[in-house]
């Protein structure tokens, strides 16, 4: 069983910064790509960002581009969410997903392709 375990969601003003986590654990899994998805009330599930091991690539939608960075800490198995210049239409649950079929060639934004989830962290961006 792999568990995957989000943290750093909060409330910020317009403007501000916040750093999520990402926390891998259970079994050894082959983590091919993972990514963080968002979700507000009545909206679909959209893609936010994904980082894929080997070789090492990010992916970024163009609404968050410039704005979030994805890294990772192997030592850690943890990824994060690094977002900056927030605005409210940012505020929405964040999801941490994980892989292990991914191997490039396409846009992995779909959420269906993810075996993996977290529970989900609230980021709220106030005006």
């Amino acid at each position: 069983q792999v568990q995957l375990v989000e943290s750093g969601g909060g409330l910020v003003q317009a403007g501000g910064s916040l750093r999520l986590s990402c926390a891998a654990s259970g079994r050894t899994f082959s983590r091919n790509i993972m990514g963080w998805f968002r979700q507000a009330p009545g909206k679909e599930r959209e893609f936010v960002a994904a980082i894929r091991w080997s070789p090492y690539y990010t992916y970024y939608p163009d609404s968050v581009k410039g704005r979030f960075t994805i890294s990772r800490e192997n030592a850690k198995n943890t990824v994060y969410l690094q977002m900056n210049s927030l605005k409210p239409e940012d505020t929405a649950v964040y999801y941490c997903a994980a892989d292990e079929n991914y191997n490039g060639g396409y846009w992995p934004g779909n959420p269906t392709l993810y075996d993996y989830w977290g529970q989900g962290t609230q980021v709220t961006v106030s005006s």
